[in-house]
């Protein structure tokens, strides 16, 4: 697991050898990330199934009941078999876009 701190987020792309070692790593260590927005860079080489994808739903629930984004990229993904509140894109700057804009309607009072 890689991770990458800017001013407005941090950003964790996976490297590891499978998606469970994946989630073990980002569970493990994801004490560390609570109030920072973060975007979760899901590797392309995993077979990922919807249902991996959903088990960082609770900490996207954790994130907006914080005041934080978090947001998942991954390519090959619909949109549509998701909640409307879980930000899934397939580009880092579509990420960057939703923690901005979510950012916005925060300082807005939304």
């Amino acid at each position: 697991m890689k991770t990458t701190h800017t001013k407005e987020y941090t950003h964790i792309v996976s490297d590891e050898n499978s998606f469970s070692d994946f989630i073990k790593n980002f569970e493990n260590e994801y004490n560390n990330y609570t109030g920072k927005n973060l975007i979760i860079q899901i590797s392309e080489k995993y077979n990922t199934t919807n249902e991996n994808i959903l088990l960082f739903l609770k900490y996207a629930h954790e994130h907006q009941d914080n005041g934080t984004s978090f947001v998942i990229i991954y390519k090959d993904v619909t949109i549509d078999d998701f909640p409307d509140t879980f930000n899934i894109v397939p580009t880092l700057v579509e990420a960057e876009d939703v923690i901005e804009m979510e950012n916005i309607q925060r300082d807005l009072g939304f």
